[in-house]
């Protein structure tokens, strides 16, 4: 028996099975195929792949299915991916270039992935580290509150309100509000966001004392805008296309939503399999280290540089999906982020 012949056996089985949705039969294989031998001799080799438990009979018929097991084996031996297509290309470009900041480009990244594969996709906010605080804005907005403006070097724009306390009200005018802005600015912008509750406990005493309770509101809002940015957040598109699966797998696959609720799982998960130098990770059905997960698939890559990533990206969907194309498309999707990030 040629083990070359029983690995190809096994990946038309799950070509098969992904395009049919259907057991897949030693007749159909050859037909469809083109191997060298007869029938029988398919046979053959579908009773050692079932004997290693690679495939199985889900009912009396005489197709098969891919196991969990037979996914895998067949993961780790694709060394071919798809190109994308030119409207994939285009599609990919109009989602990401008319991104006016980093929350519309990582919107744009997750509509696009759930678009190209049909899947559930799933975005990773960037981490705090490496993120650096580029300018700080403070806007008179009504009586008592001020409008301020955080962006980072990442283009990610947030505005708070700070309450402006009542008893210095009375002293804000348009030149205080430029001096504690010029202060902030020349002390924080550059920074790191995880430098910025040090750096912000030594620079109260450097102003003026008549400046103080205004700089101590806005400080205290920049804080909170920090804190958003520390915690890990997942964006998330495509949920309806868990629903359009057929009907035992989204049965099965109804669990997934609720691993989506408990993010932490699925953001640990995605960090494990998301390695350093832009690799591919693939975690399959009772690999996911998580029940809500068993009968589900993720795909998930790193993006940001090799060296210190921003975040990460994927997809979750049914163990029978199409791992060629979809290997493909996430790889793609993070690449074309990483060109407009930079």
């Amino acid at each position: 028996m040629s083990a070359d012949r029983k690995l190809r056996v096994l990946k038309a089985i799950v070509e098969d099975y992904i395009s049919t949705q259907e057991p897949v039969g030693s007749k159909g294989l050859v037909e469809r195929h083109h191997f060298d031998v007869s029938a029988a001799t398919i046979r053959n080799d579908m009773a050692a792949l079932e004997d290693e438990e690679l495939i199985s009979a889900p009912h009396t018929s005489a197709g098969r299915i891919p196991t969990e097991k037979g996914y895998r084996l067949f993961v780790d031996s694709l060394h071919r991916f798809h190109d994308l297509s030119e409207p994939q290309r285009r599609a990919i470009e109009r989602f990401l270039s008319t991104a006016e900041d980093l929350d519309g480009m990582l919107e744009g990244t997750v509509r696009v992935l759930a678009q190209l594969t049909n899947q559930l996709a799933v975005v990773q906010y960037p981490t705090l580290g490496p993120q650096r605080m580029r300018y700080i804005g403070i806007l008179p907005a009504a009586r008592d509150r001020l409008l301020v403006i955080l962006v980072t070097d990442r283009g990610r724009v947030q505005q708070q309100m700070a309450e402006i306390p009542e008893a210095v009200i009375p002293r804000v005018d348009d030149a205080m509000l430029d001096r504690v802005r010029q202060a902030l600015l020349e002390r924080l912008r550059g920074a790191r966001l995880s430098e910025f509750p040090a750096r912000s406990v030594a620079l109260l005493d450097q102003l003026a004392p008549a400046d103080r309770a205004v700089a101590s509101a806005v400080l205290d809002t920049l804080g909170q805008q920090v804190d958003e940015h520390r915690s890990s957040r997942l964006l998330v598109a495509g949920a309806g296309n868990l629903l359009r699966t057929d009907a035992a797998a989204g049965a099965s696959l109804a669990s997934v939503l609720d691993a989506l609720e408990e993010q932490v799982t699925l953001l640990r998960l995605m960090g494990e399999l998301a390695h350093s130098g832009g690799q591919v990770g693939v975690s399959i059905g009772h690999e996911n280290d998580s029940t809500m997960l068993d009968h589900a698939t993720v795909v998930a890559t790193p993006y940001g540089s090799p060296e210190t990533p921003l975040g990460r990206l994927g997809i979750v969907g049914p163990t029978r999906m199409d791992y060629r194309a979809n290997i493909s498309t996430v790889r793609a999707v993070a690449r074309y982020l990483n060109t407009y990030l930079s």
